[in-house]
């Protein structure tokens, strides 16, 4: 088995890239994941792993083999570089090179009556990986990023989201884009926007539904009031008009899943 244990070895470096780059991550298609759990959920959401380097100290080849599939490539790693490659604090010893999915709106496929979170220019990637973990936990059928500001594989991402990238089905486009497609698949647009709104719970969702929402800053552009079925608004009684995007889309999905008939294990 290969074994590298400097930092200054060249695949190393260029691993490193991928960790810091999102440039690098576009050119090569690729990108890292690290943790266990993380490499777990992205075999199973059909994510090629390529690459696996591990610290034979932490992790057996036989675990890492049952964790990564018996197709990758395995690499054993020192500390040190684990420690260089690692971007969290944690000290699992275990990183994987995957290869990236095709996110176009193409590639989206959905069922009969569909229920989807549509999240327009969401910048901080904290906000990305809390809306990608409420999906999850809701059973939406994808999450659609429309004019996406972060790359998908960005590791705080990945991080923030605790590997719900790798669970949710998540297209990305342009906000043309976006609405061009629901509209043609016949999903019902509701915006959660401060103007010309009608309160969230007042409406049906049970039919195909797009959810949408904005930046705490900016909210919404003029394209989803315009394009939407109905405006919707979460009604509230401080002296901010806002909350954070994450715990608003939550509102919203699960008054949807109510309506839906969502029931607890």
């Amino acid at each position: 088995m290969k074994q590298i244990s400097s930092i200054q070895n060249p695949f190393i470096k260029s691993l490193v890239q991928l960790q810091e780059k999102a440039k690098a991550r576009r050119q090569s298609g690729t990108f890292l994941i690290e943790g266990q759990r993380e490499v777990m959920l992205a075999r199973k959401g059909g994510y090629k792993i390529e690459t696996v380097l591990f610290v034979p100290e932490l992790l057996t080849e036989n675990k890492v083999k049952e964790l990564a599939g018996t197709q990758a490539e395995l690499i054993e790693i020192s500390k040190e570089v684990y420690q260089k490659l690692a971007y969290r604090d944690s000290t699992e010893g275990l990183i994987a090179v995957a290869v990236a999915k095709d996110h176009s709106l193409e590639k989206l496929a959905l069922g009969e009556n569909p229920l989807l979170l549509v999240a327009e220019a969401p910048e901080k990637p904290g906000n990305i990986g809390a809306l990608l973990r409420t999906a999850d936990a809701a059973g939406l059928d994808a999450v659609i990023i429309a004019n996406p500001k972060s790359d998908l594989y960005s590791p705080n991402i990945i991080r923030s989201g605790v590997g719900c990238l790798f669970t949710n089905t998540v297209a990305t486009g342009t906000t043309e884009e976006v609405i061009a497609y629901l509209n043609k698949k016949g999903i019902s647009i509701y915006s959660a926007t401060l103007q010309n709104s009608v309160s969230y719970h007042t409406q049906d969702y049970t039919q195909p539904t797009a959810l949408v929402v904005g930046t705490e800053d900016a909210g919404l552009t003029q394209q989803w009031r315009d394009a939407a079925k109905q405006n919707i608004i979460i009604p509230m009684h401080g002296e901010i008009d806002s909350m954070n995007v994450s715990v608003a889309a939550a509102i919203l999905i699960f008054e949807a899943k109510r309506q839906r008939g969502f029931n607890l294990p």
